[in-house]
């Protein structure tokens, strides 16, 4: 069973961010070779992985990864306006119903259909959460070939700006609209998979 955790309403699950920080540190650091800091050896975590950062986590019924997504509020410092904002051909986007999506981690255990199902739920708890909770944009930072799946997913998606060359990686960034139409526009091209069951906890982030 994969249930979804959403930390803006559940009570603390550490083994659930546990498991998520590590799994960043698996794919992010181990994999893709960022240099991004690491704590204790076993995970990843940031100056944003903070209070006001939310959390979207796909786990089993042992609370381990399949695949979680954070959200910066872009009212507050984030990676496109901090690390990026050469990215935008113009001012960057932010406001109250403008959040960042980051660290979109897929666990690298999972089997080429299992990931492709958890990427289709993850996406789709993103479009529901922003819907309950006043999101109209989403933004991002990725790497080209990661940045052209998600212009193909099918929502209203476009590019801020011409992709750049960063730290031996071509990043580009992207602005995602979410609105009442977005389901239809992802159940036509095969992504929307919702969740059955929202899991029963989750943590804050700094007792990782």
């Amino acid at each position: 069973m994969i249930s979804l955790i959403d930390t803006t309403k559940q009570a603390a699950c550490d083994a659930a961010m546990r498991n998520m920080f590590a799994a960043r540190k698996e794919v992010f650091v181990d994999l893709l070779g960022w240099d991004v800091p690491v704590l204790d050896g076993r995970f990843e975590l940031d100056h944003l992985d903070n209070e006001h950062a939310r959390y979207l986590i796909l786990a089993d019924s042992s609370h381990a990864h399949l695949g979680s997504a954070r959200l910066l509020p872009t009212t507050r410092p984030h990676l496109l306006d901090h690390l990026f904002p050469e990215l935008c051909a113009g001012p960057v986007p932010r406001g109250p119903a403008t959040y960042e999506i980051t660290r979109f981690c897929l666990d690298r255990s999972l089997a080429a259909p299992r990931r492709r199902e958890v990427r289709n739920r993850l996406v789709t708890a993103l479009v529901e959460f922003a819907l309950a909770n006043g999101i109209r944009t989403y933004t991002g930072v990725a790497e080209l070939p990661w940045l052209r799946q998600i212009l193909e997913f099918g929502w209203d998606a476009t590019q801020l700006g011409e992709p750049l060359p960063t730290d031996g990686r071509l990043l580009g960034a992207i602005r995602i609209d979410i609105t009442t139409g977005t389901e239809a526009r992802l159940r036509a091209t095969g992504i929307w998979l919702p969740t059955a069951q929202m899991a029963s906890t989750a943590a804050q982030p700094a007792h990782a």
